[in-house]
């Protein structure tokens, strides 16, 4: 049995935090690993295993709070895990609560982990690329402050995400970024003509520095192409394959 990756950030060293892949978990086939995702097809003793056995890799015995994720811009404050069936349609989570294990899942998003250690306040976003544009990590910081956060504090890690040599866009997608500010364009690439390269870590990590987070650290690890350590929707979705697993980013406060 492989041992639970936890992949850490120097920026949040001290806080109870990982980013996890696929290593360490019970699932088989072409989600084998530590597949969190209910809505995959898995086993859901399966699941539940392997989202115990990644938030013991990180906060042991701890209490892991998920939502409905939407790619909205949306955050919401935990006070304790939410019921499955009463789980907000959201995409970031904050909190100031010893214990809870804020969970984010992605196959390709960027998962987004920020902390205050000085008030004790942490944050857990997700970024595609709807949620960045749309301002999900300003969500997230702005809820951290009225906990007693601070943007100055905060210190943020960008988590395995797809990178730019493995996404590419249609020309389409381009004008939507370039439209919103023409400062954007520097995010992307020439691909193939009437495509482009896109690079969401970096433009994730430009909207923390913008709005104020000083410490940003980025992990530079690109789930479609390393197949061994993480789950990639867009690489099933190239091979065809009828299901994709996803991981979770982690982070609490013991």
């Amino acid at each position: 049995m492989s041992q639970v990756e936890a992949i850490r950030a120097r920026a949040l060293e001290g806080v109870a935090h990982g980013f996890l892949g696929r290593r360490g978990g019970v699932s088989t086939g072409i989600l084998a690993g530590l597949n969190v995702g209910t809505g995959s097809a898995d086993d859901p003793a399966l699941i539940a295993e392997n989202r115990r056995r990644a938030t013991d890799a990180v906060i042991p015995g701890g209490r892991l709070a998920t939502v409905f994720q939407v790619h909205s811009p949306d955050a919401v404050a935990v006070i304790e895990p939410f019921e499955e069936r009463l789980r907000p349609h959201a995409d970031a989570l904050v909190t100031d609560r010893p214990g809870l294990a804020l969970g984010i899942l992605t196959a390709d998003c960027a998962p987004v982990l920020l902390a205050d250690r000085e008030a004790g306040v942490v944050g857990a976003a997700h970024a595609g690329w709807k949620g960045a544009i749309g301002g999900v990590t300003d969500s997230t910081i702005a809820l951290m402050e009225t906990l007693g956060a601070r943007r100055e504090r905060i210190a943020a890690a960008v988590g395995p995400c797809i990178a730019r040599a493995s996404y590419e866009v249609d020309s389409g997608f381009f004008r939507r970024f370039a439209e919103t500010d023409p400062a954007n364009e520097r995010f992307f690439a020439d691909g193939k003509p009437g495509h482009f390269q896109f690079d969401l870590e970096a433009y994730v990590a430009h909207r923390l520095a913008a709005a104020g987070i000083r410490t940003v650290e980025t992990l530079g690890l690109d789930t479609y192409s390393d197949e061994s350590r993480f789950y990639s929707f867009r690489r099933a979705t190239h091979r065809g394959e009828p299901d994709y697993g996803r991981q979770i980013a982690i982070i609490g406060i013991n």
